[in-house]
């Protein structure tokens, strides 16, 4: 037995309680509903990110029809070995452990792409246990992982925003999951301060120090997240280019391991860390570039 997850982006406000909506912007927003749809799930079943939603294995994902009354787009992400494209959904199973998996990485992707901090270990980590005792293959998506799977979404998350960004026929946009009977909704909507947190960027003129833990680190892209106190959350990094030397990552990796193995009291598990903040539009903390990173206060050397 299959298992699958429907997924809806439903548009709110504006000409769309009317049931109109630019039919480009609509189209656009299905693209990259689709796209962050299939990177998500492949990820999840693969363990590897890919860049073409086309490449996507393991799963299926179909359109079905509208319901009436609304502007809703709805998806069915069929799971598993896919031999037709004709199903009966009463014989696929919709409240699978993997079905909450791809809904909580999902919730992850969106959530955290429009600022909206979810926590990777609390809303993930669980499931995986609950669902490798019935996919014992599956293997665990890394925090990192799914970092990078955020910057791949980038594009298709902005386009998602059109019919709010660019015609204006709607004001908001909602996307829910159904779990066996019960519709769960994303933790943000999309909005226009949520487009404009995606689509702008602003960065400081004057460095910070900040003091942090390394949660994740990605060597090849050198980014990735540190937990900063005076911020309450894991904030995303990128070293800048003159950041990329071998004290720098070799700093940050022994803070990573150190956190990652329970050692928080041991020299080198915080670091102290010079950045410029780039923030959206109203302001928002998106994510910090790296000018320094050193193991002391600078001047307490």
């Amino acid at each position: 037995m299959n298992d699958h997850v429907r997924f809806s982006l439903a548009f709110h406000g504006g000409t769309a309680d009317e049931h109109v909506v630019d039919l480009y912007d609509v189209s656009q927003a299905l693209i990259g509903f689709q796209r962050s749809l299939a990177l998500t799930v492949h990820l999840v079943l693969n363990g590897a990110i890919i860049t073409q939603s086309p490449s996507l294995k393991g799963a299926k994902i179909y359109a079905l029809p509208p319901e009436p009354g609304s502007w809703s787009i709805r998806s069915l992400v069929v799971l598993g070995s896919v031999t037709t494209g004709l199903y009966h959904l009463g014989s696929l199973q919709n409240n699978s452990p993997l079905g909450h998996l791809v809904f909580s990485l999902y919730d992850y992707v969106i959530s955290e792409s429009v600022g909206v901090h979810v926590d990777f270990n609390k809303s993930i980590g669980k499931l995986y246990e609950q669902a490798q005792r019935t996919n014992p293959k599956l293997k665990p998506v890394t925090e990192t992982q799914a970092d990078s799977l955020i910057e791949k979404c980038d594009t298709a998350i902005r386009e998602m925003h059109r019919p709010i960004s660019m015609s204006k026929t709607a004001e908001s946009a909602t996307i829910t999951c159904a779990l066996g009977s019960k519709e769960e909704p994303l933790h943000s909507s999309l909005t226009l301060d949520t487009y404009d947190f995606v689509h702008e960027t602003r960065q400081a003129d004057v460095p910070e120090v900040v003091e942090g833990r390394i949660s994740s680190y990605n060597a090849n892209t050198f980014k990735g997240r540190v937990y900063v106190p005076k911020f309450g959350r894991p904030i995303s990094f990128e070293l800048s280019p003159k950041a990329r030397n071998q004290r720098a990552v070799r700093l940050i990796t022994s803070s990573l391991h150190l956190n990652a193995t329970g050692q928080r009291s041991s020299p080198g598990s915080v670091l102290y860390v010079t950045v410029l903040q780039n923030t959206s539009k109203t302001g928002h903390l998106k994510r910090l570039t790296v000018l320094h990173v050193g193991s002391e206060l600078p001047g307490d050397a």
